[in-house]
C-alpha cells in the first residue's frame, strides 16, 4: 500500500520532470530503488500513470512517465488529504510546543 505521502510526491516529481529514472526518484523520495518500482507498477496497475519508453533512448531502460486523467483527478484527491493530514500534524506540533513553553517558565 503506497501512502498518501509517497503517492503524492511521486505524482508532484512526476508531473515535474516526465522522464525523471527510478533512481533520481529514489533519491528525492529518500526510499530505497525497490520500493519506488514497487510503487510505480502499483500506480500504472491501477491506471494513475503511464510508462513509456524514449524512442531514440541509448539505454533501453529509460522511461518517461506521465499521468493519466484518473490520475491527475487522484493527485487532486491525496493533495487534499495530505494537506489536511499535514495542518493536524502541524496543530498538534504547535499544541505540543505551547505546552513546553509553560511548563519550561514554571
Amino acid at each position: 500500500m503506497i501512502t498518501d505521502e509517497y503517492r503524492y510526491k511521486i505524482f508532484k516529481l512526476v508531473e515535474a520532470k516526465p522522464e525523471i529514472s527510478q533512481r533520481e526518484l529514489a533519491r528525492e523520495l529518500g526510499i530505497s530503488l525497490g520500493k519506488v518500482n514497487y510503487c510505480l507498477k502499483a500506480l500504472i496497475e491501477k491506471g494513475l500513470l503511464k510508462a513509456g519508453n524514449f524512442r531514440n533512448s541509448r539505454s533501453k531502460v529509460a522511461y518517461f512517465y506521465k499521468l493519466t486523467p484518473r490520475g491527475i483527478e487522484d493527485k487532486a484527491n491525496v493533495t487534499v488529504r495530505f494537506l489536511k493530514q499535514k495542518m493536524a500534524e502541524y496543530e498538534s506540533l504547535k499544541a505540543e510546543i505551547e505546552y513546553l513553553r509553560q511548563e519550561a517558565q514554571k
